[in-house]
């Protein structure tokens, strides 16, 4: 169990410590999608996120992981849920990485009875007008598990990237698909939309990459399950503030977990035969 501070302007909420697996199912929340951010240090790209996001779904819950960002990301937050209620805020105080994050509020949307989970960067890469494209394909498609905000399908396309990151980018991306066994094409962007039930069944606490790797690890338990995926053609601009939190180290991290996980399946296909 992780612990975490929840903050929430709505009465129902205390602002206090929980154990993630104690959140209620109940709830009385007018949509049935939660939209989720993950931050560290995003102080310079949060307000205008947060804008974004609601200008593109009125009704959307929204949610912000924050890891203690010392630069006052959370207190952004915080100013906004005075004038939005259905903003909510997870600290988390005693964790660090985005692939836990984003789990945790994957946890958070399965306990509370959401149907849709959407996530997506927090740097301003990713544009919030985009995505309701991809939530009206996961609604229109009840066999769809997760609908991809995809660079690399006809339509995508990639604004202020050097050529080395998106050489950098399409080996990771050829990797998962031809060793990984992926359906898709776009294997690492995290914009997406995930259809709870099916991150519920695949069983979040199995997940075991705490990186960026935690996007291709989604996806291939998602596959062995059987599930369909689509992919939505979309726009990733290199961000113009603050600094991204893909070093070279987690780079290195996530290539290794990458290659340990297609060993595994390359050994469980062997035994299969």
């Amino acid at each position: 169990m992780v612990l975490i501070c929840i903050e929430s302007t709505r009465p129902r909420f205390f602002q206090s410590l929980l154990f993630l697996d104690d959140f209620p199912n109940s709830r009385s929340i007018p949509s049935d999608l939660l939209i989720a951010i993950c931050t560290y240090q995003e102080s310079q790209n949060i307000q205008a996120m947060l804008v974004g996001l609601r200008r593109a779904f009125p009704d959307a819950c929204l949610m912000v992981v924050d890891d203690n960002s010392p630069d006052g990301t959370a207190d952004l937050v915080r100013e906004a849920q005075r004038s939005d209620p259905q903003i909510e805020l997870i600290v988390r105080r005693d964790k660090r990485g985005l692939g836990s994050a984003i789990v945790d509020a994957m946890k958070y949307a399965v306990a509370r009875g959401y149907r849709f989970f959407v996530n997506l960067d927090a740097d301003q890469s990713h544009d919030p007008a985009q995505l309701p494209e991809l939530v009206e394909r996961a609604r229109a498609d009840a066999d769809l598990a997760v609908v991809i905000g995809s660079r690399y399908v006809p339509g995508g396309e990639i604004v202020g990237w050097p050529l080395r990151r998106r050489l950098m980018s399409k080996l990771v991306n050829r990797f998962a698909t031809a060793f990984l066994k992926l359906p898709v094409k776009d294997c690492s962007g995290s914009m997406r939309c995930y259809r709870t039930s099916a991150l519920d069944a695949m069983d979040l606490d199995s997940l075991q990459c705490t990186g960026y790797a935690v996007l291709e690890e989604l996806l291939v338990k998602l596959h062995r399950d059987g599930r369909k995926m689509s992919e939505v053609p979309i726009t990733f601009t290199e961000r113009e503030l603050g600094h991204s939190k893909l070093t070279f180290a987690e780079a290195v991290r996530s290539v290794r977990f990458m290659l340990r996980l297609a060993m595994t399946l390359r050994r469980r296909g062997a035994n299969l035969g």
